[in-house]
């Protein structure tokens, strides 16, 4: 399918997605880097290390019975923090601003992987900036005078 997400991209397209993101890495079901955003091979190569690690002590944390590993983690760090997300095939982190919205960047990770296995691109849009440019409110503001 023309334009579909690739591997090699996914990492980079998390990072247009979300100004938060600082720096993302796509893993592969094998522990192999698949992508990353602007990064230099050896820091994306130590992050991808890193996501597949945090993975890996979560999976060996104690839980109840019956409930399966989480499929998205969060760490917040001094200056910043870490979010990931995997299915069967994919692992994708991403190292975001500390002040990130976690609900928003969980959902930012999902969705891309949701892309990568298919699913349509995520929409994205801009935001009305001048205010002339606005409809007029349904209901006047409170306290004004009707015309």
């Amino acid at each position: 399918m023309p334009g579909a997400l690739t591997p090699e991209r996914t990492a980079a397209r998390l990072c247009e997605l979300s100004s938060d993101a600082r720096a993302a890495v796509l893993v592969d079901a094998a522990g192999s880097l698949a992508g990353a955003s602007d990064l230099d091979p050896e820091r994306a190569r130590v992050l991808g290390q890193l996501a597949v690690g945090l993975f890996e002590a979560v999976d060996r944390a104690p839980r109840a019975e019956g409930v399966e590993p989480p499929e998205q983690v969060e760490a917040q760090v001094e200056g910043g923090a870490v979010y990931a997300t995997r299915n069967p095939r994919w692992t994708l982190a991403v190292v975001a601003r500390r002040g990130t919205l976690s609900s928003l960047m969980l959902m930012d990770l999902r969705s891309v992987l949701a892309e990568l296995e298919g699913a349509p691109p995520i929409r994205t849009s801009v935001s009305a900036t001048v205010a002339g440019d606005l409809p007029d409110p349904p209901v006047p503001e409170l306290g004004q005078e009707r015309a």
